[in-house]
Formats: structure tokens, sequence, C-alpha cells
């Protein structure tokens, strides 16, 4: 018998009861009537047993319909369960891994994170940090559910969806820029690039753009955060090759300012995932969010 039942069978059935007419069971339906006839036909010749009992106007169950509407209440509550266990599997819970530059996490995702973690308290954010090719490299090897890089990587495995347009400037503290935009290159007599390191995007772009101007590339000191490279930039150690967003303050109270360059560079960071990975429900959440925050 269970190989010749099906879900709508009961459903049907369970109209017609509730309304006592076929054609009732019909308008709640949704369908016409001659399908709800059908429809209880073919359930009562799989039972082998009449349901229904026709009257003028309406019609009545009989004992094998009234012993029919208790498994069919069943059934339909066994599928809303089943429809509300599946339902939970799309809510954002669980662990999400976001990797990206350090700069972006404090001058960027700073002010999304407390919203985004608010309103899914239930989501556990691993956020790693890193260098455009790691991050890439983390994504590619499903090390990390999403990640946000300066470039797109422009790999046929990976999709990028620009986020924000960064523009890049050189930064001096007020003294120093005022030097080299009055002396040149040579004005830094021997200070340092401040920076994240070798493996940085930022460094390559920078030597490329001195490079244009036949300025040497001074040597640089490394440090692990942005908040330590705006203290040293500030304090005249060196220069800086980062987000104008990273030292706005600082350049808006006169401690840092941007030295003048012959073009303006900007940098598209968008997030990165694998084409052919499905996304967890709280992987989904937070680039539909990213994405919304940003746009």
């Amino acid at each position: 018998m269970l190989d010749k039942l099906e879900g709508r069978f009961f459903v049907t059935f369970l109209a017609v009861l509730e309304e006592g007419s076929f054609s009732q069971a019909a308008d709640k339906l949704g369908y016409v009537q001659s399908t709800v006839t059908a429809q209880i036909r073919q359930l009562e010749q799989t039972c082998g047993q009449t349901l229904f009992q026709r009257l003028p106007r309406g019609v009545v169950p009989t004992e094998a319909g009234r012993e029919m509407a208790d498994y069919a209440r069943r059934f339909r509550r066994l599928g809303e369960m089943l429809e509300e266990r599946m339902s939970r599997l799309e809510e954002p819970r669980g662990t999400v891994v976001l990797r990206t530059m350090e700069s972006f996490c404090v001058t960027r995702l700073s002010g999304f994170l407390p919203g985004f973690l608010g309103e899914y308290p239930e989501i556990r954010l691993r956020l790693e940090t890193g260098f455009q090719s790691d991050i890439v490299d983390q994504v590619a090897r499903h090390a990390a559910d999403i990640g946000i890089v300066p470039r797109d990587p422009g790999r046929d495995d990976l999709t990028f969806e620009p986020l924000v347009d960064e523009k890049m400037i050189f930064a001096a503290s007020a003294e120093l820029a005022r030097g080299i935009e009055d002396e040149g290159w040579s004005a830094l007599n021997g200070r340092p690039a401040i920076g994240f390191g070798r493996s940085c995007l930022y460094r390559a772009v920078a030597g490329k753009l001195l490079g244009e101007q036949g300025a040497p590339v001074p040597e640089e000191t490394e440090f692990p955060s942005t908040e330590l490279i705006r203290q040293m930039v500030a304090a005249g150690h060196g220069v800086a090759f980062l987000p104008e967003i990273a030292v706005r303050g600082e350049i808006a109270s006169g401690r840092v300012a941007e030295i003048p360059m012959p073009r303006e560079v900007r940098l598209t960071h968008g997030l990165i995932t694998r084409k052919d990975r499905v996304l967890n429900a709280p992987a989904r959440a937070l680039r539909n969010k990213l994405s919304a925050y940003f746009a």
C-alpha cells in the first residue's frame, strides 16, 4: 500500500474532511473539483475502503474515513516537523572562516562586525589575517570559506566580488612630507619605508609607483599592525604606502600628510570564494551582509 500513497492525497483528504465538501476543498487547495475527486478516488482504491459518504450537500467520513483521519493528521504533522527541521539547516548558525588583510580588518571591518555578530549570535566567526597570496591559497584549498583581497587574483577556480575601491597613498609625518615635496625622496635621509613586509601587495605596488618616477625604493622596516605603522609614520620614522582611510584621522589632525604623487592609485578590495564550493548558511549570511554593507 505504501508505495501507492502520495502525500498530496492525505492533504486533499484532510481538506475534504475539514471543509465537508469536495468543491470547497478544491477552492481551499486551489484545485479544480475533478482533481480532488480523482485523488480521493485513488486513495479509496489504494485503501480498499470508501472514505466519504456522498450526501446531497457535501460529504461525511465513513468509519474507514475516521480511521484514516488520524493517520492523515499524523502524516501532515510529520511533514510540518520535517519542513521545520530542514528550514533550521538554512538558519545562519555555526562556524565561518574569513581571511583578510589586517589593515582591512582595522579600517573597514571594525564598523561592520559588531552589527553582524549582534544580528547573528549563533554564528562563530573565525577571523584570520594574511596577505593576498596566502588568502587566495587558503580559499582555494578550502581552508577558508571567504577571503577579502586587495586585488582580483584572476583565477578560474575563484569568484571575485568587488567590495570597496581604496585610494592608496604615501604618507609621512607632516614635516617629512614637506621635505619630500620640496627636495624629493632624498629627504628621507636613510629613513625606511614602513610596511607589512615583502608578502604584502602594497609593497609591490609602492615599488612600481616609485620606479615610474625614477625614485629609489627605500629599505623597509616591517611591522605587524596598522596601528604600529600609523604611530611610526606620525612620529617621523619613515614613509608608508597604505590605504588613505588608515591615516585619515592623523591627516585631519595635521600629524600626518599625504605625499603628492603624479597619478592616483586605487586598489579594489573584494570577496573571493571557490566557484565549486557550496557555502554553508553562516558563510552565505556573511557574504550577503558584507556585500550589502559595502554597496
